[in-house]
């Protein structure tokens, strides 16, 4: 079966909707998501959107406020167009319909870690549930859009693989799917595809990500040819639950933001000893020295403590996670928090340009999908619902411009074919798998690493990729199946990266390096495959 489009964008969050919207006043629009439409990071996004909204606070320290947060590797010119043009962003959202939280006349703003002023624009503490809701409403409402749930993109298809000739530059002519319900591989042919799929936490063993965030676009653009940068950067969010029974339910950011004090099981505070903002670091330097706690002392979790506010406040500031945490048992107006970091957010991925388009032409990336260089080496809290809806404009108009200016021949493009695969009985091999990557990423490559458990994670990660590649093309593909080999190969590509980078920075916090290096590695680390 094939289906034809003039754009086809893959990912249901903040950056695959806000672009589909646009897109479908020049075209017809097919949307693929792998769950539910609504089934994305945006959706579970609790603090904000960060952008320059008072007459108090200014372009120039925001802008300064990300570098510092980036360690010195952001790309301070798309740091600059990020921030400038946030505050248009948030107007579009608004006219879309979403529904900010509002203090008397005007927009209640908050502060995050590493802000120098209240600049976060929020929905109580479902910022990004209310955005999802919204968009998906406008998205469903749109004839020009179709959507294609419980999808799973496959592979990108590209004119050098379809005419297996060394095309260059080669172009992204649409991708296969996998219709999870019946099992067929659908062909998609697009003009233009965009990859929104958010981002990889599920390589890790501990993550407070979606189960979707598989890493399945870098993967699949990887394969393609695309050039990936700076994959070591995955950020650990500090503050993840930590309970038997709950299932990696994330702490926003907003509550240290608010006053919170992060102490040891004794009561004792201990971020003064690592940085002068306190709880209020960079999220880099949290996670660090949460990792540190628990390790010098021997304990499970730190706690998260807000019990010195007043209870109404609370209650009212953090509707969400005051009423999930009382589920656990846990009254966060009485009780500190056990919280654990947990891997959060993926500060490389496929490289872009200014417009959100790769080096495979006609293929965009945006979003968490995406490394445009605005987050350098950590990303600054509640930029990134920012950077996506951002990129979802420019990307956007570059792709209407392609669409004006190209004629767009497409080859034949053959059906999937199975050829002799056949139905497995023995998915034991594909759950093995998949908990032995994420186990190893995070004993091996998490948040402090060394060059032995480098080397130890890329032999292991090599073995069970032959056994992936044998297990792939001999059975009947599935969406468990298909995921597994997009987590092997993210976890292969933050490997690499971070081998190549020979210092500790941000995210990347190597003991057999400890120190930052500007003089050889104030620059990005990229890898591309070899054909």
């Amino acid at each position: 079966m094939k289906v034809t489009s003039d754009f086809l964008v893959i990912g249901s969050g903040i950056a695959g909707l806000s672009f589909a919207l646009r897109a479908a006043a020049h075209g017809k629009v097919a949307l693929v998501t792998k769950r539910e439409i609504t089934e994305s990071a945006t959706n579970y996004a609790q603090g904000g959107i960060a952008t320059v909204f008072s007459q108090e606070d200014t372009f120039a320290a925001h802008i300064e406020d990300t570098l510092v947060a980036g360690a010195g590797i952001c790309h301070e010119d798309v740091v600059r167009l990020v921030v400038e043009e946030g505050p248009q962003v948030i107007r579009n959202l608004i006219d879309w319909g979403v529904k900010f939280t509002t203090s008397g006349d005007s927009y209640d703003l908050t502060r995050e870690g590493g802000h120098s002023q209240r600049r976060i624009l929020h929905a109580d503490d479902v910022t990004g549930r209310e955005i999802e809701r919204a968009l998906v409403q406008a998205v469903q409402e749109n004839p020009n859009i179709q959507v294609y749930e419980h999808h799973i993109a496959v592979d990108l298809i590209t004119e050098a693989k379809v005419t297996r000739k060394r095309i260059k530059p080669n172009r992204c002519l649409g991708a296969h799917v996998l219709d999870i319900a019946s099992g067929r591989v659908k062909t998609f042919t697009s003009k233009i595809t965009l990859l929104a799929t958010g981002g990889a936490g599920k390589v890790y063993l501990y993550t407070c990500n979606p189960d979707v965030a598989t890493g399945d676009g870098v993967a699949m653009a990887y394969r393609a040819g695309a050039t990936i940068g700076n994959m070591e950067f995955m950020q650990f969010h500090p503050t993840t639950l930590y309970h038997p029974h709950a299932k990696s339910f994330l702490i926003s950011e907003a509550v240290r933001g608010e006053g919170a004090i992060l102490r040891r099981r004794d009561g004792t505070a201990f971020m003064e000893k690592y940085h002068k903002l306190k709880d209020l670091a960079p999220r880099d330097i949290v996670a660090r020295a949460i990792d540190n706690e628990m390790k010098t002392h021997g304990d499970d979790c730190v706690f998260l403590d807000i019990t010195h506010k007043e209870p109404e406040y609370v209650r009212n500031r953090f509707p969400n996670i005051y009423q999930t945490c009382l589920g656990y048992g846990l009254d966060m107006t009485k009780d500190p928090l056990p919280v654990v970091p947990a891997a959060h957010y993926l500060c490389g991925g496929v490289a872009v340009d200014q417009n959100g388009e790769t080096d495979l032409q006609h293929l965009y990336a945006i979003g968490e999908v995406a490394f445009t260089g605005l987050h350098g080496a950590n990303r600054l809290a509640s930029n990134s619902l920012l950077e996506a809806a951002v990129y979802a404009g420019r990307a956007y108009e570059h792709a209407v411009a392609q669409l004006a200016a190209n004629s767009f021949d497409f080859p034949e493009i053959p059906e999937w074919d199975a050829g002799t695969a056949t139905n497995s009985d023995e998915m034991v091999v594909v759950s093995q798998n998949w908990d032995e990557v994420r186990r190893f990423m995070w004993n091996y490559v998490g948040i402090v690493r060394s060059d032995k458990r480098l080397e130890r994670a890329r032999h292991r990660i090599r073995l069970i990729q032959e056994e992936i590649e044998d297990y792939y093309w001999d059975f009947i593909i599935t969406s468990d199946l298909i995921e597994l080999r997009n987590i092997a190969t993210v976890a292969e590509l933050i490997v690499l990266c971070a081998q190549q980078r020979k210092e500790s920075r941000g995210l990347h916090y190597n003991i057999d390096y400890p120190e930052r290096d500007d003089a050889h590695w104030k620059k990005d680390t990229f890898v591309k495959k070899q054909f």
